[in-house]
């Protein structure tokens, strides 16, 4: 499993913490996928369409033999056995999992884009990507995670807030072996 790559999940439909586990679950049990580090769970306010109810949003690390195209693939199962619909751009769901770094690649395509192109404008990504991964330098904005993070707007960052810390004292437990 040489590839790693960076995945956002987010939910605000329903229980949205159970869809976030069953998300992290299925990753983790397909054969060849590796989860190895969960960011905290932050609730977000929702950015585009604002009239909806606030998120629950997460990044994952993972490690794989798959290749972009078959992780995007992954993911949209994933997304479809959770009961994903995609009627609105930007509206509610039980569940969004969007593949955001993958090993070093810049990947322009149709159906996908790595990095995630607004990854670098978005809060509610970054501040649980700087969890896992402040320091991981993205050669596409000749940046690491937390210089990409530094200079969004305070507006911004207030949408952003620890809904439930993943590790140490209190920690989250989403995944246990």
């Amino acid at each position: 499993m040489t590839n790693f790559s960076y995945i956002a999940l987010g939910s605000n439909i329903g229980d949205r913490e159970y869809y976030l586990r069953e998300g992290i679950r299925e990753l983790q049990e397909h054969p060849r996928i590796r989860v190895t580090e969960l960011s905290s769970v932050y609730e977000t306010a929702p950015v585009g369409v604002t009239d909806q109810p606030s998120f629950l949003n997460m990044v994952l690390s993972l490690r794989t033999d798959v290749t972009p195209l078959e992780l995007l693939e992954i993911t949209q199962s994933v997304e479809q056995k959770l009961d994903r619909v995609r009627d609105k751009h930007w509206g509610p769901r039980t569940i969004d999992l969007d593949i955001l770094l993958f090993n070093d690649e810049n990947i322009k395509m149709n159906e996908l884009n790595i990095p995630h192109p607004r990854m670098h404008e978005r809060a509610f990504v970054l501040t649980p990507l700087c969890d896992i991964a402040a320091s991981h330098y993205v050669s596409y904005y000749r940046q690491t995670i937390q210089e990409l993070a530094a200079p969004l707007s305070g507006r911004e960052k207030e949408g952003v807030h620890l809904w439930k810390n993943c590790f140490g004292q209190g920690g989250y437990g989403l995944f246990e072996s």
